[in-house]
């Protein structure tokens, strides 16, 4: 007797269930895609043949391709072809779709054409959690992550970069031109002659484009260009400078789910902040809301607008100081030390020295006032050199004007001093999930507006799987007939 477990004989005939939903099981997360997507209003969002045509071959339902690509990026499914092919394949898509196969350009087509509705899509489902009491809507952490582009970095260039290309093709030009004149050619070496004269009229094409470019961009002020997409930035990321767009989530702090996001090519998120944290005030339905944030996201002109729209911002502070040398100065002696007196307008250091107002300057756009130590006063204090600064002139502070909202967030900071702690456990971990778990740390499509549509699926998938894992799915679409 076999210790094998052996399957059917492939000729052997089954009794197969009399029916395609007896597949599906009860508990199946498919069951709850269908029943969330039959609620939507496709014409109200705007979706691309919501409202069927009375001429012309008819379109596939926004619905069924809607439900496609939920199940598909929940199970990191993201290309079109893949989805087509699962449509054939997969029990649980043919089962979504009802035995429809859409080929890969139908499917491909809904997503770029469908940005805006994918995101009423998701503030859809924000509100359903909303009602199963899913949202504190009281603090949410904002935070952004570099995606990859659909570029590659030898097809991005700066300025700089690309008068080095044109460097590099004028010396291979040089090269081919003085072996061309040095050879001593036979008849039957005519071939591999023309073959290099093609070289050298390629590579004349190519820096006369190059040239082109270059000096549009000068014309122009524009300081970089991507030629597959010509909206992605450089950026830094952990694994060096890339073609990327800068992701942004807003994750609230009852069950970590996402209340907003958006999608800037900008590398940097010193402007970010009260966008998108106002969105997600008013997607939460609230009149106040706090957000937390690293210190990538502090601009005092932010902070400011931030509470005038009812936000409370906790934004980690920038330690915009001089005089630190290594290790120095020490957490004891960090700008968050320093206590500002408006009535003197002075400093206080921990030390219990004053720094005077010195001058003021536009730093990157911002106005500064710098403020600076005493003559020798420095030089007199038991700290000077160990743990508060080595600078020969002695410390300075810059404070950013408008300086009260910074202040006033100062003191906050001060009050909660475990809110940054809370930060990194909030919005690191959907960024994480998506990247790992999901498999999408790059982009698929090019262009900031198609890619706010697939970040929105994205962010949309990562809520859904959220709420099964708190609710289960067989307990999800109950608690969601009951809505």
């Amino acid at each position: 007797m076999s210790e094998h477990i052996k399957g059917f004989s492939r000729d052997q005939t089954l009794l197969f269930p009399q029916t395609l939903d007896q597949y599906i099981s009860q508990d199946n997360p498919a069951r709850f895609i269908d029943a969330f997507v039959e609620n939507l209003n496709p014409q109200s969002m705007d979706f691309t043949h919501a409202t069927p045509q009375d001429t012309g071959r008819p379109s596939y339902d926004p619905k069924d391709l809607l439900k496609l690509y939920i199940y598909g990026y929940l199970n990191q499914i993201r290309s079109s072809r893949r989805l087509e092919h699962a449509c054939h394949i997969n029990l649980e898509a043919i089962w979504l779709m009802r035995q429809l196969t859409p080929d890969h350009k139908t499917i491909a087509d809904f997503r770029k054409n469908n940005p805006q509705p994918i995101r009423a899509v998701f503030k859809e489902f924000v509100k359903v959690c909303i009602k199963l009491d899913l949202y504190g809507a009281e603090l949410i952490a904002v935070d952004g992550s570099k995606f990859k582009a659909v570029n590659a970095k030898e097809k991005h260039f700066t300025q700089k970069t690309l008068a080095k290309r044109i460097e590099l093709i004028e010396k291979s030009i040089k090269r081919y031109l003085k072996d061309l004149e040095a050879g001593d050619w036979t008849e039957d070496q005519n071939q591999a002659k023309q073959v290099w004269e093609e070289k050298v009229k390629a590579l004349l094409a190519k820096k006369e484009k190059c040239k082109t470019l270059l000096n549009q961009m000068k014309a122009s002020g524009q300081n970089e260009v991507a030629f597959t997409d010509p909206e992605c930035r450089l950026m830094k990321t952990r694994s060096g400078v890339d073609s990327c767009y800068n992701v942004h989530a807003a994750v609230d702090d009852k069950n970590h789910l996402i209340a907003e996001y958006n999608v800037s090519n900008a590398p940097s998120d010193n402007h970010e902040l009260r966008g998108i944290a106002k969105d997600a005030k008013q997607t939460l339905q609230v009149d106040s809301i706090k957000v937390v944030s690293d210190n990538g996201f502090f601009d005092s002109e932010e902070i400011e607008q931030c509470l005038k729209d009812g936000v409370v911002p906790f934004v980690a502070l920038k330690q915009s100081s001089s005089g630190g040398h290594g290790s120095i100065p020490t957490p004891q002696f960090a700008v968050d030390k320093f206590v500002y007196d408006a009535v003197a307008d002075v400093y206080v250091c921990p030390g219990g020295e004053k720094l005077d107002f010195y001058y003021s300057a536009v730093v990157e756009g911002r106005h500064i006032r710098i403020y600076r130590s005493k003559a020798g006063a420095c030089f007199r204090c038991k700290f000077f050199g160990s743990e508060c600064t080595k600078n020969k002139v002695g410390r300075q502070i810059w404070r950013c004007l408008p300086a009260a909202a910074v202040e006033e967030m100062r003191l906050r900071l001060r009050l909660h001093p475990g809110i940054m702690d809370k930060r990194k456990m909030l919005v690191e971990h959907p960024f994480g999930t998506l990247k790992r778990a999901f498999g999408a740390g790059f982009l698929l499509l090019k262009g900031l507006r198609k890619i706010s549509g697939e970040v929105g699926l994205l962010m949309l998938a990562y809520n859904i799987r959220r709420v099964l894992n708190i609710f289960g799915a067989g307990a999800l679409p109950l608690a969601f007939g009951g809505l």
